[in-house]
């Protein structure tokens, strides 16, 4: 356990300190649980007899807001349900089914307690707990590298203890895009290797963050570049490739092109490659990882060839590989396609890719496309205009425009303008110029 805290030997020692400092059992506890950053001897104790029952199994509550956990259930269920490496056997060693109360009870199972309504209690107290995790969690977040430093220094297990549903520090450290915290966490030996429930390591967060110098790290430090996460094909490079993250890419394609499919063949804009899949390899093989996270809507990809390319045509887009785009139309990818939430001109827009944009209404792309995007309950009718002014790309706002965007245009969910977007995502000057 995180400092290798012992109930007999803190007993044994509060007896001693009793007897040396001539106070009561009760002072001599107090203070022993205050030495250990606890508020109290039986916050203390209580912790500490939760560690030693479940052993290195225990996932440690971190965040203050008991909605997260809510939506930590969710997005393991959702794993469980995309068959996950390991996302189930949780449900297994519970004896939950797959439903939303399953899953809330393993989450409550999972960190030691007996149920959801258990967990959801402590967790309104976590803030004064002092418990050596969530104090941790807490210096990540604020990116306090001293204090940090200390608690691993006096809890030297910190670095190998997980939070909720599977994740350590280093990989909440990436995800604070600070590279001092994961160089600290692995100076003390923090797993580079390490996934959590749903495979998803801190290689993982480096490419979904687009972080090169974190991803050079976490490789000069053994991360391995081939592991799946969220399904399979999820590699660390899939993830990348998913978010347009040009950097990360080149990074991470220097070790690995895994899965090499045609998604990870267009997201490159290797087009000598696309021509060897869609002439005899295997284009649709490796898809099960569709989505970063469960926001995204549930999908069961198929080796239907035109969703294949299709699909394809839309990596190439968000990663702005103009060659690839005209390779894949040209071999019968259709250029309106939508076919898991935006279509390339809508990605492309998104993810402000100005030279993918002229090229895919140079292709016939239609510029006033209504299509999904996201989440469902973010992009539902949307256009490219709405993307592009949500984002705050003002060049390809421009452009969308120069070439027949419709400016009025209303999504089906919010019934509103790209102006309007661009209005409540943020987005001052794109609000200005769509004005």
């Amino acid at each position: 356990m995180p400092g290798g805290l012992n109930l007999e030997q803190l007993r044994k020692r509060a007896k001693e300190r009793s007897r040396a400092e001539g106070v009561q059992l009760a002072e001599a506890q107090f203070r022993i649980a205050r030495d250990h950053g606890f508020p109290s001897w039986p916050k203390l104790r209580a912790y500490v007899r939760r560690v030693t029952e479940h052993g290195e199994t225990l996932q440690h509550p971190y965040h203050q807001d008991v909605e997260y956990y809510a939506e930590r259930a969710l997005g393991l269920l959702a794993s469980a349900e995309d068959e996950t490496p390991g996302a189930r056997e949780p449900f297994d060693r519970w004896s939950q089914p797959l439903t939303r109360d399953g899953a809330r009870a393993v989450v409550a199972r999972e960190h030691g307690f007996v149920s959801w309504k258990a967990l959801r209690a402590h967790v309104k107290s976590l803030a004064d707990s002092g418990e050596p995790f969530a104090r941790a969690y807490r210096a990540v977040e604020a990116r306090d590298l001293d204090g940090l430093g200390t608690l691993l220094a006096e809890f030297p297990g910190l670095v190998s203890a997980r939070g909720t549903n599977g994740n350590d520090l280093l990989g909440m450290a990436g995800a604070t895009c600070d590279e001092r915290l994961s160089r600290l966490l692995l100076d003390h030996g923090a797993d580079p290797a390490r996934g959590n429930v749903h495979g998803w390591t801190p290689l993982h967060q480096a490419a979904y963050s687009n972080l090169p110098h974190l991803l050079a790290l976490l490789l000069d430090r053994g991360a391995p570049v081939d592991v799946a996460a969220r399904g399979d094909g999820g590699t660390p490079l899939v993830v990348a490739l998913f978010w347009g993250h040009r950097e990360a890419t080149e990074t991470l394609a220097e070790h690995s092109r895994a899965p090499g499919n045609l998604r990870v063949a267009a997201g490159l804009g290797d087009t000598a490659f696309i021509d060897e899949l869609l002439t005899s390899g295997e284009p649709g093989a490796h898809r099960g990882f569709y989505r970063p996270h469960s926001g995204f809507p549930a999908w069961q990809p198929t080796d239907d060839p035109a969703e294949v390319k299709n699909e394809a045509l839309s990596w190439a887009a968000r990663n702005d590989r103009v060659e690839a785009l005209r390779k894949l139309v040209a071999r019968g990818a259709d250029v309106n396609a939508d076919v898991y939430r935006g279509t390339a001109l809508t990605w492309a827009a998104a993810q402000g890719k100005l030279a993918a944009v002229r090229t895919l209404l140079d292709l016939g792309a239609d510029v006033n496309h209504r299509g999904t995007f996201g989440g469902p309950g973010h992009g539902e009718g949307v256009t490219a205009l709405h993307l592009a002014a949500q984002s705050g790309h003002l060049d390809v706002i421009r452009f969308l425009v120069e070439n027949g965007a419709d400016a009025g245009a209303r999504d089906a969910l919010f019934d509103s303008t790209p102006e309007t977007w661009a209005e409540v995502c943020g987005q001052p000057a794109a609000r200005d110029l769509l004005r």
